[in-house]
């Protein structure tokens, strides 16, 4: 049986083609054993192993099998030691019929790595049936004006033995008309006819019976006999005649009961009675034949169904009589024609249904097709889906292995359906298709994936501990431990972070969680990685950038820089008395910490001695007059400011001006008019003067010391990124902070930068520069980052 190969739109076909055979058949040869019939089971057949050349063993590493084409399992291999038992007897006339010689084929298959040898068990004939006649009585008519040497043909007797242990030979009981000839048919098969030896005398002698006895060619011989009762009739000297001596017709396996098969005629040359003919089956092949006969009009029909896979063909003898004895025989060869009545056969022989997805080329299956019927009707084609990743590949004769296609992907498809089929080209097509199933295993071929690349994580400042600030996640397409994800903190490449410290991470959801309170003014934002890794093997893993960065929180009061409220001795400012309205009595420094509008500053003038007099911007707390003085004001104020921040909610701080009206600044203060001055008046008066000098010297030094620092700092601006600094607030001052210079919150030709060193608690101060001038007060927004030395810093007119 033949296998076409061919590619369809619909499927891929495979054909099992006659070179691949050949080149199979030239690496392996067949192993044929010999052991005759009615041998008892459990007899040894042979030792498998050494005769395919393997060790004793390896037949079970290799998982060893023996595979059936439509026979009986008779043999039982032991892989252990290799040996091949017969599991029951065996009946070569059961197995095998008339066929002659009687070969069992058989496969071994050895599946690790998959391999095939072919196996023939040839069951030679031994003598254990006898001869059998179809009737234990024969009967003939013959006319006594037969002359000596006529001959009339006799049943021959069946024996289901072959070759030599068949009939060969026919003998008649002694007497002195007859003796028997042995012939042979176009078959091989033999037949008895009986020869007259003297005429015969119905008046003499009737009847005769004689003993036809048939002998086979055993040793010893066996036998069978019957009896020949043969009645003499009066004359009748023509006998009939087929118009053909042989007739060859055909006939579907499919065709109906009572079907006419076809129609013999014999005519007979006598008149009257004797001239009628009368038709009968004399004997055939078998002892039973599917097929009857009209004895009046001859017509053959069908009266079993046909099965070509049982009988392809049958030959069957037709005798016609007439009344007088005499006979006619022709021989009838009705030859069996195949239709398409059996769909094909699959056999799987070994299937592995769970396939890893990184295996190439992995053996899914290794199954055989069949189909009994000939011709095109035996022919098969094999195929499978065209979309799947999967190849069908003849092996051996009609044996298949479906492979994988290069690698599989689980994360693709996870499952196969996989639909055999197999068509033979039959006029009217048969299919048989058989669906596999094949689970792919997944392994660790896919590392965890963040969601996002990088995650930017907001946290407010003076947290709670363990507070949960945010969550990564990732995911990772594989399956089962393959993609249960462990995520972990690592290593900062910073090694001042304390990283450990700040952040920890729920190891099973990706959790993240602010371990102490972050302080803004210490630490505005840091980054580190985070991994996330399978648990596969070997573990796939892969990382993330996280930024935190701390919002802040209005946690700082405003601080202020001048006039310094920690010193010993308050700080007085002298106001001349023909100071104009709006003259800038002082201006109040202040600082906050924090950033946006929780270090947004607003001035009040809170209380002071003389109400109506001063004033205070409340956008740059410059402390201007607001009149004239006059001889009755006083000489001496003590205003009390509040410095306010924009934060939710607000803080302040409150700071105490003390301000002294002199008629100049030479001179430290002016006498009260009709006022008498003591020792002590006096006393004071030569105090005030020597404060107002030394105040006047200070000024000057500082001024000097600040324009001479104002020169290093720009040789030294390229280190001023490395200085932490709060910077200016951006956007719009609140409604009741107003901005009168059209440029920021600062109206004078000069914005300084100022320093506390250590804690801005202290109240210490460390320098005053000025940094922009009044043309580059426009770029308020710029930001300023904090140095390590300097903590708090800010920007004043």
């Amino acid at each position: 049986m033949a296998t076409a190969l061919g590619k369809t739109p619909e499927k891929r076909q495979v054909i099992f083609l006659t070179m691949l055979l050949l080149l199979w058949n030239s690496d392996a040869e067949t192993i044929r054993y010999s052991l005759p019939e009615e041998t008892e089971s459990g007899y040894l057949v042979a030792n498998l192993a050494k005769d395919l050349g393997l060790q004793v063993g390896e037949l079970a590493i290799r998982g060893a099998r023996i595979l059936y084409r439509g026979n009986k399992e008779l043999l039982h291999l032991d892989v252990e030691t290799g040996n091949l038992f017969l599991k029951e007897k065996t009946d070569r006339e059961v197995l095998c019929r008339a066929t002659e010689p009687c070969v069992l084929h058989f496969q071994i298959i050895l599946e690790n790595p998959v391999q095939f040898f072919q196996t023939e068990l040839q069951l030679t004939d031994i003598n254990d049936h006898s001869p059998e006649f179809p009737d234990r009585k024969m009967l003939l008519k013959i006319p006594e004006s037969a002359q000596p040497g006529t001959m009339f043909p006799l049943k021959a007797a069946q024996d289901s033995d072959m070759g030599s242990n068949a009939v060969q030979n026919y003998t008649v009981s002694p007497n002195i008309h007859f003796h028997v000839i042995t012939l042979s048919r176009s078959d091989g098969r033999k037949y008895p006819e009986l020869v007259l030896d003297r005429a015969l005398d119905r008046e003499e002698q009737p009847e005769l019976t004689l003993t036809l006895t048939a002998l086979d060619g055993g040793a010893p011989p066996k036998s069978g006999t019957t009896e020949v009762h043969i009645e003499v009739v009066d004359i009748n000297d023509n006998p009939p005649q087929f118009e053909q001596s042989f007739y060859a017709v055909q006939i579907p396996e499919n065709s109906p009961l009572n079907a006419l098969v076809v129609t013999v005629s014999a005519r007979d040359l006598d008149a009257g009675i004797h001239g009628n003919v009368a038709y009968s089956l004399f004997q055939g092949g078998e002892l039973s034949q599917p097929f009857v006969i009209d004895e009046i009009t001859g017509e053959i029909r069908l009266k079993e169904a046909l099965d070509f896979e049982a009988t392809p063909y049958y030959n069957i003898e037709i005798v016609a009589t007439d009344p007088g004895g005499f006979s006619g025989k022709c021989t009838v060869a009705i030859q069996v024609v195949d239709v398409n009545d059996n769909a094909p056969k699959l056999t799987i022989s070994s299937l592995n249904s769970s396939i890893p997805e990184n295996a190439p080329e992995a053996v899914v299956a290794v199954f055989s097709v069949s189909d009994p019927d000939s011709g095109e009707n035996g022919r098969m084609v094999c195929s499978i889906q065209n979309e799947l990743p999967f190849l069908l590949k003849p092996t051996f004769e009609n044996y298949y292995t479906l492979v994988t296609e290069g690698t599989l992907d689980r994360e693709s498809k996870a499952e196969y359906n996989i639909t055999i089929t197999v068509t033979d080209l039959g006029t009217t097509r048969l299919t048989t298709q058989h669906t596999i199933t094949v689970q792919v295993v997944d392994i660790n071929d896919n590392a965890p994936t963040f969601t996002q690349t990088s995650y930017t994580i907001f946290a407010k400042e003076n947290n709670s501990p363990a507070l949960h600030i945010g969550t990564i996640s990732a995911t990772d397409s594989d399956s089962g431990s393959n993609a249960h994800i462990t995520y972990s903190l690592l290593q900062p490449h910073d090694p001042e972070l304390p990283l450990f410290s700040l952040i920890s991470i729920n190891d099973d959801n990706g959790q993240l969680f602010a371990l102490r309170a972050l302080d803004f003014e210490t630490l505005q934002a840091f980054e580190f990685h985070v991994g996330a890794k399978d648990r596969g093997s070997p573990a796939l893993s892969s990382q993330a950038l996280v930024r935190v960065v701390v919002l802040d929180d209005n946690d700082n009061a405003p601080f202020v820089l001048y006039p310094m409220q920690n010193a010993s001795a308050p700080c007085t400012e002298l106001l001349p008395r023909a100071a104009e309205p709006g003259y800038l009595v002082t201006k109040v420094v202040a600082v906050d910490c924090d950033s946006g509008q929780n270090a947004w500053l607003s001035f009040q003038l809170l209380k002071a001695t003389e109400p109506g007099l001063f004033s205070v911007w409340a956008h740059n707390g410059e402390v201007r007059t607001t009149r004239l003085l006059s001889e009755r004001d006083v000489p001496k104020h003590r205003l009390l400011l509040v410095v306010k921040d924009n934060g939710d909610p607000p803080r302040s701080a409150t700071v105490t001006l003390q301000v002294l009206v002199v008629d100049g600044f030479s001179q430290p203060y002016l006498p009260l008019p009709e006022v008498v001055q003591d020792s002590v008046q006096e006393d004071n008066d030569i105090l005030t003067l020597y404060l107002v000098i030394a105040l006047a010297s200070v000024s000057s030094l500082f001024l000097l010391s600040v324009l001479l620092f104002v020169g290093v700092r720009l040789c030294r601006r390229a280190r001023a990124a490395s200085l932490g600094v709060c910077s200016v607030p951006e956007g719009h001052f609140p409604g009741h902070l107003v901005d009168v210079s059209g440029m920021g919150t600062l109206s004078q030709s000069y914005q300084y930068e100022v320093c506390l060193k250590g804690d801005s608690g202290t109240g210490e101060f460390k320098f005053l520069k000025p940094m922009i001038p009044n043309v580059m007060v426009q770029d308020a927004g710029r930001e300023l980052k904090e140095s390590p030395t300097c903590r708090d810093s800010f920007v004043f007119s």
